[in-house]
């Protein structure tokens, strides 16, 4: 018989599948943001915004070879976090993001404007925006590889 998924595990792979949206070159990201009852408020995969070309071999991203974190005021997409955001009815009644990568700084900041008390992800991106999350009481659980279901 097989187990049932914990919520962790079960929101983390929604986000997951939301990441196959995603337009991106560089990176695919999706995140799901839920409430404290476990309801999904609102989802977002990172692409260029609404109306303007994908990334593609034919219009390909400005940074497309940058280095992790590095020009991303010249990367054309809208991050995951904050199409999610933007989606949400209620940014006061977040209660988890489920990210399938740590957020950026920029993005870290936009969710600490929340009421979302906690992130999990499955993969660090860089340290130094979790660091400013915790250092605000924030927590956060990284899932490093999730299984098939």
């Amino acid at each position: 018989m097989q187990s049932r998924p914990d919520k962790d595990y079960y929101f983390l792979s929604i986000a997951e599948a939301v990441s196959q949206r995603a337009s991106c070159f560089r990176r695919k990201v999706g995140c799901v943001l839920v409430d404290s009852i476990g309801h999904i408020l609102s989802t977002g995969y990172n692409g260029p915004p609404r109306s303007t070309p994908n990334c593609s071999l034919y219009n390909p991203c400005p940074e497309m070879d940058a280095p992790r974190g590095v020009s991303l005021d010249k990367c054309r997409a809208v991050h995951a976090e904050q199409n999610a955001l933007i989606q949400c009815p209620k940014s006061e009644a977040i209660d988890v993001a489920y990210i399938t990568v740590s957020p950026c700084i920029h993005c870290i900041k936009m969710l600490l404007n929340t009421s979302a008390k906690r992130m999990v992800f499955s993969e660090t991106y860089l340290d130094e925006p979790l660091k400013v999350w915790v250092a605000c009481g924030r927590f956060f659980t990284e899932i490093s590889k999730l299984k098939q279901l």
